[in-house]
């Protein structure tokens, strides 16, 4: 036989590129769906590309666990692979663009809306201006952080962290306090003790719904019972609603600090201090997107601390 039969006979041995970088994939996102809507495909396609690259390999790469897919000793082998041929096209790609430095591909982060469109976005636009062939999407959602392969790069979570199977990289603190507009102050005046609260109206997340117990009116006994409550899932609602005069709300400073229609109610007697917190498996950490993106955070973190302290 030739040496160059004997090469092709190699090469048809070889597990196809393509279905490692879809088991990366997988592996960063844990899902097949979050997969398939990533690389335009379906589920099934998804599915059968898996169980092909099984085949390939003699094993199977990927087992269920009750936090997702998760990889076998032998998936996490091809995993390596599949990330050399990624540098590798990422490389490639950079090198058409004439931008050897260009990251690409696609990054899925999920965040709480206010926190996301206050530093989250801006720090996003900016990475990617500086690399045009990467592409973003970004996924709003007050949530703790998930203990379940969540179908995204990377999560942006408030409050208390408990997750085993993923790193948590401090970002910053912030914190939530009592405003009202100023109309409201001028019409029902502000009160004097934090008991007082409770003669007001109150705004805040709907408790019903709140993942985040740290977000809510009902989490610190210091806060008394309204007479009359505005609850919304969204935190730009519940902006609106102090604006509009529906009462006293429980509001991030990073938001309304410093507006002029929003007055400090009890500044010097009640304060709640939360984290803000970027979470990702190990797999989406060895992304040079992932970290790029947490390095931008990190940097829009910085630039905006006196916005944070408020």
């Amino acid at each position: 036989m030739h040496t160059d039969e004997r090469l092709a006979v190699d090469l048809r041995r070889l597990p196809s590129p393509d279905d490692l970088l879809i088991l990366l994939t997988v592996a960063r996102l844990g899902r097949f769906n979050a997969v398939a809507e990533t690389l335009g495909t379906t589920h099934t396609t998804i599915s059968r590309r898996i169980l092909a690259l099984d085949k390939q390999l003699g094993g199977r790469t990927l087992e269920r666990s009750p936090h997702g897919w998760e990889l076998t000793q032998l998936g996490a082998a091809a995993v390596e692979a599949a990330e050399a041929i990624e540098n590798t096209l990422g490389s490639l790609s950079g090198l058409i663009s004439q931008d050897q430095s260009a990251l690409s591909g696609l990054v899925r982060v999920a965040t709480t809306d206010g926190v996301g469109a206050v530093f989250v976005t801006p720090a996003l636009v900016r990475l990617q201006q500086q690399n045009p062939q990467l592409n973003i999407e970004m996924l709003s959602a007050t949530r703790k952080v998930s203990q379940n392969r969540s179908g995204v790069d990377l999560e942006i979570v408030v409050g208390r962290t408990d997750v085993s199977n993923a790193q948590t990289i401090f970002l910053s603190n912030y914190y939530l306090r009592l405003y009202a507009s100023s109309g409201y102050a001028a019409e029902h005046g502000l009160p004097e003790t934090l008991d007082d609260v409770g003669q007001h109206g109150f705004v805040s997340y709907v408790e019903s719904a709140l993942q985040v117990a740290e977000l809510g009116h009902r989490w610190s006994s210091q806060l008394p019972m309204p007479t009359s409550s505005f609850q919304a899932t969204s935190v730009f609602a519940q902006v609106e609603a102090v604006r509009q005069g529906a009462g006293i709300g429980l509001l991030p400073n990073f938001m309304v600090a410093g507006q002029p229609d929003f007055v400090p109610v009890l500044a010097d007697d009640f304060e709640r201090q939360l984290p803000i917190w970027a979470v990702a498996r190990p797999e989406s950490l060895r992304s040079a997107a992932v970290q790029a993106v947490i390095a931008s955070l990190k940097e829009e973190v910085k630039a905006r601390a006196g916005l944070l302290a408020g």
